[in-house]
């Protein structure tokens, strides 16, 4: 299925709240009904999905939607979605374990490497989440040394906080004192030396 866009959400508070609802549905043959939803970045919607068909077969399954929201869209098609489930093999692959956990056996081999690439991603996210968060004092060491666009490449950094309320770092070169950001520092394998200031 393609995108499909629109200019109102309708009663909904929100994209999850709107795709909940278009997802849990009573008909002749069957009835569907959203366990667990997760709306993750806002940009990619997971949920288990339970169906019940008046045969009685039974089926649990991942639905995945791409989503788009824009409130202010210029052209007023402020909310889009594009939904496959996961027998279609999704590239995201960013389920949370909880919707993972609900799902019912499958034999279809899409949907098994899907699973497993979502449950890999999940041990990486929780080892990333473990990892020790830099604080101003402290020196950050790098395992493999990092680069720079200005050519400027180390080992080792100094964590300075950072704005007026210091929640935020940087890190300082230790020799010319020059200021760095690192975006999506907890992918890269690092230690902190040095207690943090007080």
């Amino acid at each position: 299925m393609g995108w499909l866009f629109m200019k109102s959400l309708g009663c909904h508070s929100g994209p999850r709240q709107y795709l909940d609802d278009q997802f849990t549905y009573q008909r002749p043959e069957g009835c569907s009904r959203v366990l667990r939803p997760a709306l993750v970045k806002m940009r990619v919607y997971y949920a288990a999905v339970e169906q019940v068909r008046v045969t009685g077969q039974f089926e649990v399954f991942a639905l995945v939607c791409l989503v788009r929201y824009n409130p202010r869209d210029r052209e007023g098609y402020i909310f889009g979605y594009k939904d496959m489930t996961e027998a279609m093999g999704p590239c995201e692959s960013d389920c949370p374990t909880a919707i993972l956990d609900l799902l019912t056996p499958t034999d279809h081999g899409y949907a098994l490497a899907w699973r497993e690439r979502c449950r890999t991603n999940a041990e990486v996210r929780q080892v990333r989440s473990a990892k020790p968060k830099p604080r101003p004092g402290q020196t950050i060491v790098f395992e493999t040394p990092i680069a720079f666009a200005n050519g400027h490449t180390f080992e080792r950094l100094e964590v300075v906080a950072y704005g007026r309320t210091h929640r935020s770092v940087v890190f300082r070169d230790p020799q010319l004192g020059g200021f760095y950001r690192i975006p999506s520092l907890k992918t890269r394998d690092y230690r902190l030396i040095g207690e943090p200031n007080a």
